[in-house]
């Protein structure tokens, strides 16, 4: 989820300005190129306010890890509402997430940082158990067998954290490769016939 620098009151940038022009420079460029200067020129500040909100460097890591935090934690909210669609739509909203590309920049370089970072790689795990789960429990109701449903899940939910990491040399897949997908995953539901019994 890209970030956008507003200015809050006047020039001044506020704490979560700050974190937001830093996560820009962060998935531009990767966590190494996070720096004052660096930000700076990104939100076309000077040096000035950031020691109004931090302390050093490590602060400013800080905030941006709570301010994406805060972010995802959103996302995830958003995500819980797909309970109230049958099992297969459930699936195809997130899948559909897969052709969205204005977050995979953002989730490339955050996974990247999550490798040194536990705040970010702690909010990544929650996020990832969570879609686990959502896809999991679709399954479930579409398959019937838990232990199908598990194995399923994992294999759709890694699958998305590998075209995240490997989509600029992938061919990225169609709405219909999708729902031919869901063809091997489940079928529709179907209304049952008044002689099933």
């Amino acid at each position: 989820m890209a970030t956008q620098v507003r200015r809050s009151r006047g020039s001044r940038l506020t704490a979560d300005d700050w974190a937001a022009a830093a996560l820009d420079v962060l998935v531009a460029e990767g966590i190494g190129a996070v720096d004052i200067n660096a930000v700076c020129r990104h939100a076309g500040v000077t040096r000035g306010s950031f020691y109004w909100h931090f302390a050093d460097l490590a602060a400013l890591h800080a905030a941006m890890a709570e301010h994406w935090s805060a972010q995802t934690r959103e996302v995830l909210e958003q995500l819980a509402e797909l309970d109230l669609l049958p099992p297969r739509e459930r699936l195809r909203a997130m899948t559909m997430r897969l052709l969205d590309d204005s977050n995979w920049g953002v989730e490339r370089a955050l996974r990247d940082w999550a490798r040194t970072e536990p705040t970010v790689a702690e909010v990544i795990a929650e996020g990832d158990r969570f879609v686990f789960s959502l896809v999991e429990g679709a399954l479930l109701e579409l398959r019937g067998d838990p232990a199908e449903a598990r194995v399923l899940a994992g294999l759709l939910v890694y699958a998305g954290i590998g075209f995240a990491h490997g989509r600029s040399g992938l061919p990225k897949p169609t709405a219909e490769e999708i729902e031919r997908l869901f063809d091997l995953v489940g079928p529709e539901a179907t209304p049952s016939s008044p002689t099933d019994s």
